[in-house]
């Protein structure tokens, strides 16, 4: 099973959670090949992923999010919020076309109002407060307010003099801004949203940032960074982005607004200045995250106050604009296939994406090969499997049998589908095996890789079942359950 998810003085922190932290994710859709709703919800469902946040309020997506109980998050687009801020009609027109044709059947629990408006579109930023009022008012009017909550999400840019926290306040030029919308998230009970990526203040640091302090990696006690201030210890970047942030509201008399963190990460791919966007490092970062998140550690500021965080994000965007880096954010890519196996272990429910929880589909034995030609010129037509690596020359084109390329096509099928029922049938010819699970004589299949690893060589296909990026020997799939599901 995989497991799985932040804060002016110590005796005058108020803050209060009414719940354990989560983790959740961003679904953002700069994709060529995006997936269609029920292939992303299908996903979500396969993950356990129980909140989500959306960068607009997609219609087909709300739509396919019914009826599943995941906490959704919707937003507003920078593009609008010039004229909600100005039109009470035009949010509440707003309100009623995203939200209240959903619910209740799509669990929408917060709206968020353009992503870092202060510092993407800062002419939006007199009219950000009146653009909640607005909204939130559309949903007082609906009797929503109780259950769905407005906020703004901010970048940590805003905050000057982060470190120590408890020197850090809010650039004073947005007082007239931040003042007032603060005063709004206290009234109505709802949360500060920031975006908070330690990548980029390891980045921007030029060495004086230790990765592992960026990374949650344990520190021996005389290397924590210390708050002269407070003599608060912090042994990771993502503990004192959110204290300052905490302490920044401090500063200006808030200390009863809880923070939420609707963006934080790690990129997996870079290009030569960006050394440490790697696998290993967006896989130790986000594992370490959801670990920390979800053991309800808080902060030192404030210790035990949940820290409910998004990670950003679903997929990777090979659209987004700018660096390589940009593109390589994602747990997963389009196809569902994992970008790296997450480290985690133990007990848990979220992001079941490790080699003890998967399930692959493989051509099923004694199948008549010309049926299995059939469903395999299916599944690369039709199914929009990316066969390529099975042609001559290619990593899985050994062994050049129809079991083996079928096995293949298949199971890059399913994951692609996000192991929906039904999608490992192919005419009764493809079958599902579970890591640990027996089969009619406790032996495996004999066929080749199940997927080409992302990160594999012109060596070819490695003779392990591969699941993304990671990977797993055959020694740990112990046997093989048939099994027949219902007709594609």
């Amino acid at each position: 099973m995989a497991v799985l998810f932040l804060l002016f003085l110590l005796t005058v922190s108020v803050v209060s959670a009414d719940e354990d932290g989560f983790i959740g994710v961003n679904i953002g859709t700069a994709l060529s090949d995006m997936p269609s709703p029920t292939q992303v919800v299908a996903l979500l469902k396969a993950q356990n992923i129980r909140h989500v946040r959306l960068y607009d309020a997609d219609r087909a997506l709300l739509l396919a999010l019914a009826n599943t109980g995941i906490r959704v998050t919707v937003s507003v687009p920078n593009d609008q919020i010039l004229g909600i801020g100005q039109s009470n009609a035009t949010a509440a027109n707003w309100v009623a076309r995203n939200v209240i044709a959903h619910v209740p059947a799509t669990n929408i629990t917060a709206i968020a109002i353009g992503s870092e408006i202060l510092t993407t579109i800062p002419n939006a930023a007199p009219v950000l407060v009146s653009a909640l009022k607005f909204i939130h008012s559309a949903l007082v009017a609906s009797n929503l307010d109780g259950q769905i909550k407005v906020s703004t999400p901010h970048s940590s840019s805003i905050i000057l003099d982060s470190f120590p926290p408890s020197q850090a306040f809010f650039n004073r030029s947005w007082d007239p801004v931040m003042v007032p919308l603060l005063k709004f998230l206290q009234s109505t009970g709802s949360y500060f949203m920031l975006n908070a990526y330690p990548y980029y203040d390891y980045m921007q640091s030029n060495g004086v940032i230790p990765l592992d302090y960026a990374l949650f990696r344990p520190l021996p006690p005389d290397k924590e960074a210390v708050d002269a201030n407070t003599l608060l210890h912090y042994t990771n970047v993502f503990d004192a982005i959110v204290d300052a942030a905490y302490f920044a509201m401090s500063y200006l008399n808030f200390t009863n607004v809880p923070i939420f963190v609707t963006e934080s990460g790690w990129p997996s791919k870079g290009d030569s200045s960006e050394p440490d966007a790697t696998l290993e490092n967006a896989n130790t970062y986000n594992s370490n995250l959801i670990r920390h998140v979800l053991n309800n550690t808080g902060t030192p500021k404030h210790p035990k106050i949940a820290v409910s965080t998004y990670i950003y994000e679903l997929y990777n965007e090979d659209l987004r604009p700018g660096a390589l880096s940009e593109k390589n954010w994602g747990l997963f890519d389009a196809d569902g296939m994992p970008v790296y196996t997450l480290h985690l272990t133990g007990a848990g429910t979220v992001l079941a994406n490790d080699t003890t929880n998967q399930t692959f589909c493989v051509a099923k034995e004694g199948a008549d090969p010309k049926m299995l030609q059939a469903a395999l010129d299916w599944a690369c037509g039709p199914g929009k499997v990316d066969c390529s690596y099975l042609l001559q020359g290619q990593p899985c084109y050994e062994p050049d049998n129809v079991v083996a390329h079928s096995t293949y096509a298949f199971n890059a099928y399913f994951q692609k589908m996000a192991k929906s029922p039904g999608t490992c049938d192919f005419k009764g010819h493809g079958s599902c095996i579970f890591p640990g699970s027996a089969g009619r004589n406790g032996t495996l299949p004999n066929t080749t890789s199940l997927a080409p690893s992302s990160n594999s060589t012109t060596s070819g296909c490695h003779s392990v079942y591969i699941y993304g990026a990671g990977s797993f020997t055959t020694s740990v799939i112990i046997g093989v359950l048939l099994m027949s599901v219902f007709f594609l």
